[in-house]
């Protein structure tokens, strides 16, 4: 019989995918049902319908409650504005920017508030506030009172359709808001456990800095402090070879530090004879281990993975504590459950799904692996078979030593097989050497690394050995970073397709089939049926991804920037611009643009276009680049002719070194190219830059046409070229969408170009946190007099247009589509609501 915590727990945890993604995960929990009927019971499938409609009830409220949230503090903070508060200290400072830092420079930290009084920009602050703040004071504690003068803005979302619901994040932590410190003072400070356990952090954090390795010191605070700063080539380098599990903390890390506690309190015990002689000593041990891995697990970052084991591991002593034997799968059940009545949204969480994976893997498919691995594992008979009793074997025979190599490995495959799916959502890159490298760095980082750097963290009363722990942790971290690099660059890595909720849903289900199944013969045959139901749904994704007969234009949430999307009618695909903003750590097109065209399967781009060369169109271009094939790009040339900065240079460099040829307006004006099954004319700059004018309006002016309907983009063209257009083309502009230009500034989107172009909807590319009052309301004020609809990229998120040469569509991120409002004159002659 399954055990029905288990059950009871796994539906619990669905409650947020229920919520994010209804129809799939309803149909897999019903199959999962059905399949485990028989092995359940019927009192135990009704217990965990319920735990999952709970669930999904609850994540759903949360979310909701979250747009809410968020919503408030856009209106609030729209402009960004400089605020002058008080409030308090609710999560731990986390350093961040270290690798950035110039010699010299004083770290700083991130830490969480809560700011509940004062003003931003003039306007009094209405009720608390969850904000993250960037250059903290180090000391700073959980619980501080604080007066900030802050420069804040709200958090950016980046909701475009295909990728996950950003929401979530501000479910889980309430933060809506973000921004970087200008003066802060400490009015009271904080009493409570958490506040001693951030003052501890600081301490180590100290040590560390003081007395490992420079190369070392943000290994080590990753190992010990959970603090994820590591420099840019050593994240990659981790995350391409698999290893970035050696610096999490996780449930290993957990058990080593509250079984060396365990050691000491269980040593001291026994030689306290009244307490001897009078209780248990392993009990009073067991009791003492439960708060010991609760208080460990928030000095490490309190991240989800931690919190988890720490609750797996409470359950194993409390069981130790009423004299009975700890089942793994009961405390891991009862970890899922706990998680998830306390977070509703736990499965949102990395860390805490990784390491619920892993230890599902280990404890399901380690000793299967294991079996078929390792001769003789399956069972004690080789040891009969031997002839001898166990332990007489020679540990040098071949048996022992297939033993000390395979066994480890059999661990290892047991939890990537449980990650896999997890590491495919959240990367790009699945890693061929990561067994390898992990059974190379594994023993290195928990027998060496691990156990010397906690060892450091409670030496500092003894220097010498706290050196020497700090020499030996500090070599062991460097040779797991040297394992680390050495894998990630011999490239040998997979790049796979991010599963969608459908096929996620499947290999659920599949799992299921396969775990209610008592022959080998049906396991294997859920199994393959799990595969070829995963194959057939990635067949869908990718005609999704490129549809057929459809002109579909993405105009994508990247802040303050231009990016847009084009599939064409024939299966190919264009991007015009990719987002980007000078000093802003985000980069659009790693965070926003690649993860879109992973999600599409979009492997090659026909077309990259370069509207024009400022950082806010061209910063996410080379992020993008890298990981598609290019057929040309497009560029006006001015870059180039002006100097446009290195971003700019290499991008054309590394181009032209890969055969992409750069196509300037010279080539492109004055005759329209069919690309892929739709019409595109480029009208300006034409027929070639325009020396007395500036960037802006030399930007590339792009009109597609599929049948009857029409996309006008006019990058950041402000009023003289808009002149020009309209005195050049006149009623030729038309067209039923209008990517607004310059951001909505109020240089551009004139009468005369909207009376020309007669506009159904109206797309304005601003990002939340811009300073510049885009959109104006000027133009806004001219589009809402015309009846134009306005799709605000800082509202609502990202605008999905389409056509099938006949009828015309829209959607924005969680909205179903809906007919597009025709502009006058429209081939289908549908009017416009409201018109």
């Amino acid at each position: 019989m399954i055990d029905p915590v288990l059950l009871f727990g796994l539906a619990l945890i669905a409650g947020a995918p229920l919520a994010l993604s209804p129809l799939p995960t309803a149909l897999a929990a019903a199959l999962a049902a059905a399949a485990l009927g028989r092995r359940a019971g019927r009192a135990a499938l009704a217990a965990a319908a319920l735990a999952l409609v709970v669930g999904g009830l609850r994540a759903r409220a949360l979310l909701d409650d979250a747009g809410g949230l968020y919503g408030s503090a856009a209106a609030l903070l729209h402009p960004p504005a400089r605020c002058e508060v008080t409030g308090a200290v609710i999560g731990s400072p986390v350093v961040v920017g270290a690798a950035q830092r110039t010699a010299g420079e004083a770290p700083t930290a991130r830490i969480d508030v809560e700011l509940s009084g004062g003003n931003c920009g003039g306007r009094a602050l209405p009720g608390p506030l969850r904000a993250r703040l960037h250059g903290a004071p180090l000391d700073l504690a959980r619980g501080d009172r604080l007066e900030v003068v802050v420069d804040l803005a709200p958090i950016h979302l980046f909701r475009n359709e295909g990728l996950r619901d950003a929401t979530a994040a501000i479910a889980r932590s309430g933060i809506v808001a973000s921004g970087s410190i200008v003066d802060a003072r400490r009015t009271a400070e904080g009493r409570s456990i958490g506040a001693a356990v951030d003052r501890a952090r600081a301490a180590v954090r100290g040590r560390i800095e003081a007395t490992f390795h420079p190369e070392a010191a943000a290994l080590g605070r990753a190992l010990v402090l959970g603090e994820t700063d590591l420099a840019p080539e050593d994240q990659d380098a981790f995350r391409e070879s698999g290893l970035a599990h050696l610096l999490a903390v996780s449930g290993t890390h957990l058990i080593l530090a509250v079984a060396g506690f365990a050691a000491v309190a269980r040593a001291l015990l026994v030689r306290v004879e009244p307490i001897a002689a009078r209780w248990d000593a392993g009990r009073i041990t067991a009791a003492l281990c439960v708060p010991a891995a609760w208080l460990y697990a928030d000095f490490a970052g309190g991240g989800g993975s931690a919190m988890r084991a720490a609750a797996m591991l409470s359950c194993a002593m409390c069981a130790r504590l009423a004299g009975l034997r700890p089942s793994g799968v009961r405390c891991f059940a009862l970890s899922l459950a706990g998680a998830a009545a306390v977070d509703p949204l736990v499965a949102c969480d990395l860390s805490f799904g990784l390491s619920a994976a892993a230890t599902a893997g280990l404890l399901w498919l380690q000793r299967p692996l294991a079996a078929l691995l390792v001769p003789g594992e399956g069972g004690r008979g080789d040891e009969r078979a031997e002839g001898g009793t166990p332990g007489a074997r020679s540990s040098s025979s071949p048996r022992a030593l297939a033993r000390k190599v395979l066994a480890p490995l059999a661990t290892t495959l047991a939890a990537m097989f449980g990650c896999a799916p997890l590491l495919l959502m959240n990367g790009e890159t699945f890693p061929l050497l990561g067994v390898a490298a992990n059974v190379v760095a594994a023993p290195i980082g928990e027998l060496a690394a691990l156990p010397f750097c906690l060892a450091h963290a409670v030496l500092s009363w003894a220097p010498p050995v706290e050196r020497g722990c700090a020499l030996v942790g500090s070599g062991a971290l460097l040779a797991v970073r040297a394992v680390a690099r050495a894998s990630a660059d011999t490239g040998m890595v997979l790049r796979l397709p991010e599963p969608s909720p459908a096929q996620l849903a499947a290999l659920a289900a599949a799992i299921a089939l396969a775990w209610a199944a008592e022959r080998r013969a049906r396991r294997l045959a859920a199994l393959a049926a799990g595969a070829a139901a995963w194959l057939l749904l990635e067949i869908v994704a990718v005609r999704a991804g490129a549809p057929r007969g459809v002109l579909r234009v993405s105009v994508l949430d990247v802040g303050q920037g231009d990016a847009i999307l084009i599939d064409l009618p024939e299966g190919g695909a264009m991007l015009v611009d990719a987002g980007g903003f000078v000093g802003s750590p985000v980069d659009p097109g790693a965070r926003v643009i690649r993860p879109l065209l992973r999600s599409r399967r979009r492997a090659r781009l026909d077309a990259v276009v370069l509207s024009h060369p400022h950082p806010d169109h061209f910063g996410g271009l080379p992020a993008v680049v890298e990981g598609v094939e290019v057929g040309e790009l497009w560029d006006t040339g001015q870059g180039e002719a002006e100097g446009a900065g290195p971003v700019y240079a290499k991008l054309l460099s590394d181009l032209r070194r890969r055969g992409v040829p750069v196509v300037r307006p010279a080539s492109l004006c004055g005759r329209p190219r069919a690309l892929s099954g739709a019409t595109v004319e480029v009208l300006a700059p034409c027929p070639d830059l325009h020396p007395d004018r500036g960037a802006n309006d030399n930007s590339f002016v792009l009109r597609l046409t599929h049948g009857a309907h029409a996309a006008l983009l006019v990058g950041d063209a402000e009023h003289e070229a808009e002149e020009a257009l309209v005195a050049r083309y006149g009623a030729a502009l038309r067209a039923d969408l209008l990517k607004v230009g310059h951001h909505g500034s109020r240089t551009s989107t004139g009468p005369a170009l909207l009376a020309a172009v007669d506009p159904a909807v109206a797309a304005v590319t601003c990002g939340v946190r811009n300073r510049y009052g885009h959109p104006s309301p000027e133009v806004l004020s001219r589009l809402s007099a015309r009846g134009v609809a306005i799709a605000r990229m800082d509202r609502g998120g990202a605008l999905i247009w389409e056509t099938d040469g006949e009828r015309v569509r829209w959607s924005r991120p969680g909205e179903p589509p809906s007919p597009a409002p025709a502009r006058r004159g429209a081939a289908d002659g549908t009017a416009a609501p409201g018109r």
